[in-house]
């Protein structure tokens, strides 16, 4: 049944109809559960919250379905508006964006330039950003742009997916570029041919990037809700004494916000990601396809209206 639901809501997170009908019809059916508002001042607010509470957080303008050279550029001005509202609010807050939103799909000349007015913006206010990883057809475009600016900027990170065959080349093809990597499992529903297709294998592919990244020196973000990755990850670093510096949990706004706080009080540093926009259907979806608890809470809000 896990399975069916899944394929059911990555299935119904690229309908572009349906894409468009959420945009008109604002936050509801629970997801303001996982979407901090659809303004960057009610993203703001919920920063602020998280922050008195010792949680760091990185903030993504959600896009989806980015069609044309304005679209894109509207994208990125957005971007550009989050990284100055994280500098005058004095957030602890990173970016985070895709590739997509910024012209992926158009052209490499427009995601360049719309990446690289994002980038100086992001040095002039000293804000860090990182690179969403989307699908597979997209990985290795995502990568070469990464590559491009990483050579440009120092305070650029990007996402590995532990569920893809390919990541572990990818890890040692980086590490030259002493990379900031956020490492996840995986979101998007992809072919047995690129992708593990069985839990256990992306776990133990998971717990092998993370190994060998961290043990290479570079700073690792381990975003997981996952409770036998997170022991995994306390253990080897006081194993091979990895000081808290090089690393961070990260998790998803809304997805077990108690243990997010206990992580923090163990003295773990502890990053949130906080969505917020119009364009939330897409990334609920893919939300609701990952956790079948999510399911239950949507429909337990509904019931209650």
């Amino acid at each position: 049944m896990e399975k069916i639901l899944r394929t059911f809501f990555l299935f119904l997170s690229k309908n572009r109809i349906l894409t468009k009908m959420a945009k008109k019809y604002g936050l509801r059916f629970g997801a303001s559960k996982f979407v901090a508002g659809e303004t960057i001042e009610e993203a703001i607010r919920v920063i602020k919250e998280l922050n008195n509470k010792g949680l760091s957080v990185t903030i993504d303008f959600l896009g989806e379905f980015v069609d044309s050279e304005k679209e894109a550029n509207v994208m990125a001005d957005n971007s550009i508006r989050a990284i100055e509202a994280i500098r005058g609010e004095e957030l602890n807050s990173q970016l985070s964006l895709k590739l997509t939103s910024m012209g992926l799909d158009i052209s490499e000349d427009l995601v360049l330039y719309n990446m690289r007015r994002i980038m100086d913006a992001a040095g002039k206010n000293n804000v860090f950003v990182t690179i969403d990883m989307e699908d597979y057809a997209r990985c290795e475009k995502t990568l070469h742009i990464y590559k491009v600016l990483k050579s440009e900027y120092a305070n650029i990170g990007t996402v590995l997916q532990a569920y893809l065959y390919r990541t572990e080349q990818d890890i040692n093809d980086l590490d030259k570029y002493s990379p900031n990597l956020r490492l996840v499992k995986g979101a998007y529903k992809e072919s047995a041919e690129v992708a593990f297709p069985v839990k256990e294998e992306v776990d133990e592919n998971f717990k092998k990037m993370i190994a060998t990244h961290i043990l290479n020196g570079n700073f690792t973000a381990v975003a997981t809700h996952d409770e036998t990755i997170i022991e995994y990850m306390k253990q080897f670093v006081l194993e091979h004494k990895i000081d808290n510096d090089l690393f961070e949990f990260q998790m998803l706004y809304g997805i077990r916000s108690d243990r997010q706080l206990e992580l923090v009080n163990e003295g773990y540093n502890m990053r949130v990601y906080v969505p917020y926009g119009t364009d939330w259907y897409g990334y609920f979806m893919r939300r609701l396809a990952e956790r079948p608890a999510n399911v239950a809470f949507v429909l337990k809000g509904l019931l209650k209206k």
